[in-house]
């Protein structure tokens, strides 16, 4: 059975395979995440920042790498359930332990919702439970949070969030350009502001 926390009293342990938020299941990735994962990847509308939807196969590959990455770093992106069990996307801190990433080895801050979800606030709600649950269970210094010049709606979380813009760390990958914020300890238990209001 899935033993469930409060996002707002303390963190997930590593025995912990759910943070509760007043309205969401932060989860860890099971079989049955597996068709709406790849559906939500397959929306034009959704994947429009990252250049359009991705094929099955691909989709297959990163939730892979999201159940590896929790396996080994003990950190990942979580599936975000409604309280009825329902898919909604994901939200959560991943380690980019690239040394050749243009931002070098960091943990990053991301989320992505199904087109039905946006309008909600789900993702600030989902974003800082899981930033709190890594900043104390991790002991971060930063947890970073890029997107691209056009995501105004990704723009807006990072603001509701309290991430620090940091222009100085901004990079394009080929015709990709990122916006770089920081998320700091301090924001990470931060009131939420504008709950209900946006994706």
């Amino acid at each position: 059975m899935r033993r469930a926390i409060a996002a707002l009293s303390r963190p997930a342990s590593d025995h912990d395979d759910m943070i509760s938020t007043p309205r969401l299941r932060l989860v860890r990735w099971q079989e049955e995440h597996r068709a709406p994962f790849a559906q939500m990847h397959a929306d034009q509308e959704v994947m429009h920042d990252l250049g359009g939807p991705i094929r099955r196969s691909e989709s297959d590959v990163k939730f892979a790498r999201y159940i590896e990455a929790y396996a080994t770093h003990g950190i990942s992106r979580w599936a975000v359930e409604a309280t009825d069990g329902r898919f909604l996307g994901y939200a959560g801190v991943m380690p980019r332990l690239f040394p050749d990433h243009p931002l070098g080895s960091h943990f990053e801050v991301g989320w992505r919702f199904t087109r039905s979800a946006w309008g909600n606030g789900y993702a600030t709600e989902s974003a800082q439970a899981a930033l709190r649950d890594a900043f104390l269970r991790k002991s971060l210094d930063e947890i970073l949070s890029y997107t691209s010049v056009e995501n105004l709606r990704s723009q807006a979380v990072m603001t509701r969030l309290g991430l620090r813009r940091d222009p100085s760390r901004d990079f394009t990958v080929g015709s990709w350009r990122g916006l770089v914020w920081i998320a700091s300890r301090a924001c990470s238990g931060k009131p939420l502001h504008g709950l209900g209001k946006t994706r």
